[in-house]
């Protein structure tokens, strides 16, 4: 095992960097779609996206009606976020994008949905704090999803795998450490969902959703 602890800031900048320079687009575009299906029936507020990447999720958000914010560490996936909403004809009030570092970063802003997807990353960082940060974002009655891989996809080396973990819906609770007085857990379970592999076989990915509702 390598330690990890070591790296500096700079260094996690530079990786997600480098993970969105060597390649023009790094997601599909596309909304995640537990995401898509768990606030549908919510009313639209203002809602967080702790580490958006390219933006999709958020411009799906503010194309529902939300006034949606995302941050995240990488200036190039925010910069395409950004050209991305100009596209759609979205203003700074429907769909706005910061860069930052989220185990830092910090807002007196309260949101009626933060969401976290695939927050994980190849090395070490504060995740279960930067997770408790999120959660401290969400206004009374507000709700937080945390979406993550629960397993390797299928035709993951073991080698590509051999540096992640995969949260369980138990670790992800026990991360985020909420007040059973103040939240409601509303689901957290492994779900499943269809998709294509590489080379174009249908296969199956599990994630690990965790959905809370902060009591108003």
């Amino acid at each position: 095992m390598h330690s990890h602890h070591h790296q500096t800031e700079t260094d996690h900048v530079a990786f997600w960097e480098n993970h969105y320079g060597q390649s023009e687009r790094v997601w599909s575009g596309n909304v995640n779609k537990v995401l898509a299906d768990t606030v549908a029936d919510l009313r639209v507020g203002r809602s967080l996206d702790f580490g958006c990447g390219e933006g999709a999720d958020v411009l799906w958000l503010a194309s529902k009606g939300w006034k949606a914010s995302g941050v995240d560490i990488s200036a190039t996936a925010v910069k395409r976020a950004q050209a991305d909403a100009a596209k759609h004809d979205l203003t700074e009030q429907q769909a706005r994008f910061i860069t930052a570092d989220l185990t830092t970063w910090t807002t007196d802003e309260q949101f009626d949905l933060v969401t976290l997807s695939f927050f994980q990353a190849p090395f070490e960082f504060p995740r279960a704090e930067t997770m408790q940060s999120a959660a401290s974002l969400v206004a009374p009655g507000g709700h937080l999803l945390a979406v993550s891989h629960a397993a390797a996809p299928s035709w993951a080396t073991n080698e590509q795998m051999a540096q992640h973990s995969f949260p369980s819906p138990e670790s992800e609770l026990a991360a985020l450490d909420l007040d059973p007085e103040q939240w409601n857990i509303l689901r957290a379970e492994i779900a499943e969902r269809p998709v294509t592999d590489p080379e174009g076989n249908p296969a199956t990915l599990q994630d690990t959703v965790v959905f809370v509702q902060r009591r108003g």
